[in-house]
């Protein structure tokens, strides 16, 4: 019997355990929680175990996952950073949207399908699922990256797209003699009615609102507040015959620059996530298995040659706008799906007749597949992928086109921490050089007056060139552990009687680095921590020497414990450190000493000590404070 018969608890029991039960396995197994939700959503759905009978409804619902998640999208980006970005939005965006557009019409056509239900097809398969792109980039943490930014501008363009997509499936609809020319630009007027509404609102009237809500100080009322505006925000999108993520992703823009900025996304993310992942296993029940099982050769097939299409187009256009080879590669794999606009606009085109239903049901089953298909595409990346992305050598110049360099000091790395380790010998007068293998930080550096050469301290060949052989000290600066390894490694086997002076990563790290020879080790965070915490003893009101003298302490027991630990293991001298170990003490000190009553109590009270809490001793005996 399926679930619906049931409990509605049942079926949120159900659902729940699904998600919770697939996620973790498919992130353990490095598919990403897209696919652990599509497929959690396959098997219990009703081409599965059958468990949910009415998947649609469950994807009506969800759909204000995708609602929510560019509303949290629009809260990042202000209106001065759209316009930064707009050469990306209007200019990369739209160019990639006409050559896949281009290219599946034409693959289309040539498989046989009619020009208007190709361009059709094409044009849904283009729009890239933005749910599942903005998903893969969150969990790699390249949402902020520029390459990650390029794809969110892309992304952006590809949602408007929806708006004018719609509007041409209204007017290849087949003609009919109920007005509809007049319909039509009524419902043009009612969109621009509600984007101006919308804007007008957000800009003028939500600020105020929450000022009065925050002082009622009254959180559940906020949390109201924010779930308001973004599904009024989509409503009023709705009600104007748009999209309703669109007009999320504009109430987002709107508010992006208000002081409430951090509430609202706060508020609003567990509802996101929620519904996001409910999303995801919407569409995977919703795939049609007998329909693909029927003909799944044409469908796959289908799928693998849009994708493939696809993905050229997006390569071709990212390396005529000169992304390297690594990060089109990564563009093309990432967003060769279809997505989750590609339903609205196949079903506006099915509903205007100018598709019939049965291919609407083949063309939403190819986008699910490709939409599943795109965690493994991603996964399989790893293989075909350079080993190092391709760096943009333009304006930067190496060590070996310097021919030597000569300094003092050789500074490997030039980040956050070898920038500010270069501040106290510049000013003191002390000639560098500089080595850095990350071009972008090259450039950086040299807006600031930094001569900067590219060079990879790794190589023995390039320690030569940069000059270690007769500097005076070698300084490693860079982020990586292994690298800072390899670096001290070959120094001090090359360079025996030059100072090396090592960043460490952490604790572990220092003891490698120890052992490999190094003249000196820091470990990162070392310092800046002592720095904070006595600047909140001084916010606490100790005083200034006792201040210096807790650091002081701290750092001799660190020392102490290090040597201890490099003669043992990582365990040793952890009784050095200041911990939370809760010491025993009585509740009131008694006032006279305590006294066995026998000579039994005595020998049992014995190896308590002095330390025991209330504990008696024998006569004689007073207990001392710890």
């Amino acid at each position: 019997m399926a679930v619906e018969q049931g409990s509605e608890l049942v079926k949120v029991v159900v659902l729940l355990a699904a998600g919770v039960l697939a996620v973790p396995l498919f992130k353990r197994l490095g598919l990403g929680s897209v696919l652990g939700y599509l497929a959690a959503g396959l098997a219990i759905g009703p081409f599965g175990l059958g468990l949910f009978r009415e998947a649609g409804t469950i994807l009506h619902l969800a759909e204000l996952g995708v609602v929510m998640f560019l509303f949290v999208i629009g809260l990042e980006m202000q209106p001065t950073r759209l316009w930064t970005l707009r050469r990306q939005i209007f200019g990369l965006g739209l160019a990639q949207v006409v050559v896949c557009g281009a290219l599946l019409t034409a693959l289309g056509m040539g498989a046989g399908l009619k020009p208007v239900v190709a361009f059709i097809a094409a044009m849904g398969f283009v729009l890239s699922s933005t749910a599942i792109v903005m998903q893969l980039l969150e969990e790699r943490g390249d949402t902020s990256t520029p390459r990650g930014q390029r794809m969110v501008s892309i992304l952006l363009l590809e949602d408007l797209a929806i708006v004018p997509l719609l509007a041409i499936v209204a007017f290849l609809a087949p003609e009919s003699n109920d007005g509809a020319g007049v319909s039509r630009w009524v419902s043009i007027g009612v969109a621009l009615a509600a984007i101006i509404g919308l804007v007008a609102v957000s800009r003028w009237l939500l600020n105020p609102l929450f000022r009065v809500l925050a002082k009622a100080k009254a959180r559940e009322v906020m949390t109201a507040a924010a779930l308001l505006v973004v599904l009024g925000a989509a409503l009023a999108m709705q009600w104007g015959g748009l999209s309703m993520a669109l007009g999320a992703f504009a109430a987002g823009v709107m508010l992006s620059e208000s002081t409430f900025r951090h509430q609202l996304e706060a508020d609003i993310e567990p509802f996101r996530g929620i519904l996001l992942g409910l999303f995801f296993m919407g569409v995977g029940m919703s795939l049609d298995l007998k329909l693909v099982l029927a003909d799944w050769p044409l469908i796959l097939g289908g799928v693998l040659a849009y994708m493939a299409f696809k993905g050229l187009g997006i390569y071709s256009v990212a390396r005529i706008t000169k992304s390297s080879h690594g990060d089109a590669l990564q563009r093309a794999a990432m967003m060769a799906q279809g997505g989750e606009f590609a339903f609205v606009l196949y079903s506006a085109a099915a509903t205007a007749g100018i598709v019939e239903a049965s291919v609407n049901a083949v063309l939403t089953a190819a986008i699910i597949i490709s939409m599943a298909l795109t965690p493994l595409a991603v996964f399989a990346l790893r293989w075909v992928m350079p080993d190092k992305p391709e760096q943009d050598m333009d304006g930067v110049e190496s060590v070996e086109e310097a021919q030597g360099l000569k300094g003092s000091v050789l500074i490997i790395g030039f980040g956050r921490f070898g920038q500010i380790a270069s501040q106290s010998l510049l000013a003191r007068g002390i000639d560098i050089a500089l080595i850095e293998n990350d071009t972008d930080m090259i450039r950086a550096a040299a807006q600031f007056g930094f001569k900067v050469n590219y060079g990879d301290g790794t190589r023995l060949d390039v320690l030569h060139a940069s000059g270690a052989g007769h500097a005076r000290a070698i300084l490693v600066c860079v982020d990586k552990k292994e690298a800072t390894s390899r670096i001290v490694a070959l120094a001090k086997h090359e360079f025996p009687l030059t100072p090396v002076l090592a960043r460490a990563y952490d604790r572990q790290h220092a003891i490698e680095l120890i052992h490999l020879g190094v003249d000196y080790q820091l470990r990162e965070t070392l310092e800046s921590a002592l720095a904070f915490s006595s600047a909140a003893l001084r916010q606490l009101g100790v005083q200034e020497a006792e201040v210096a003298e807790i650091a002081e302490d701290i750092r001799r027991r660190d020392a102490e414990r290090l040597q201890l630990q490099l003669c043992g293991d990582i365990s040793s001298g952890i009784d050095l450190m200041h911990g939370g170990r809760w010491t025993p003490a009585p509740l009131t000190r008694p006032k006279q000493s305590g006294k066995a009553l026998n000579e039994q109590a005595a020998e049992a009270l014995e190896p308590a000590g002095a330390g025991a809490a209330g504990g008696a001793k024998p006569a004689g005996h007073h207990a001392q404070p710890d």
